[in-house]
């Protein structure tokens, strides 16, 4: 990625901390992919997109993927509640930005389609004055999501269960910037066994 998409000072949260029920159990963040963990990959895809500092947040199986996903440029902090769903992960990966923090892209680690160049795209959107941004697929909201620091607090306070930034989006439609990014990148999660045999075929 060219040094014109780097946006220093716009963090990254990388929320990895689901223990992958449907998946019988393997937790989302170790699950295999282009020969890496999962995790590795996501957190890749940010930094080329541009973002600065890196946060992980880690939560099932968090002492193996310390162990054996390479994430020494990113910060690590783990979420105890992580069963809760990931409006506690978010909460936490909040809570760890630095002081000052301008905004932050939300990505979750279980979205390998999210490429570095829809990464970019909200990071140019975020400079031409968007606070809140998600990526769009064919026009409609997927993630990732861009969060200014005007709306942290309100995040947080709205992050309950599996819904994450959804409470805080709903609640300010008119003012996010839908960034399409179908061209550059897949909204598919990875959740279920179809969708590992998927990713791992395509990957």
């Amino acid at each position: 990625m060219e040094d014109r998409h780097q946006q220093p000072g716009v963090a990254a949260l990388v929320l990895a901390a689901g223990g992958g029920r449907r998946l019988g159990g393997r937790p989302k963040a170790l699950i295999p992919y282009r020969g890496r963990p999962l995790v590795e990959h996501a957190a890749e895809v940010v930094r080329e997109g541009g973002c600065g500092p890196v946060t992980v947040v880690l939560g099932a199986a968090r002492e193996q993927v310390r162990t054996r996903a390479r994430l020494a440029d990113c910060r690590l902090v783990d979420n105890p509640d992580w069963e809760s769903g990931m409006g506690s992960s978010l909460r936490v990966g909040l809570a760890a930005l630095a002081p000052g923090t301008p905004a932050v892209l939300v990505m979750l680690v279980d979205t390998p389609g999210v490429s570095p160049a829809a990464v970019a795209r909200l990071l140019a959107a975020h400079r031409a004055g968007a606070l809140l941004a998600a990526a769009a697929y064919q026009g409609r909201r997927g993630h990732p999501v861009l969060i200014g620091a005007r709306y942290f607090a309100e995040a947080a306070a709205g992050a309950t269960g599996d819904a994450g930034a959804r409470a805080l989006l709903g609640a300010h439609a008119a003012e996010v910037a839908l960034v399409e990014c179908g061209d550059v990148a897949v909204p598919d999660d990875l959740d279920t066994p179809a969708d590992l045999a998927r990713w791992t075929a395509d990957g």
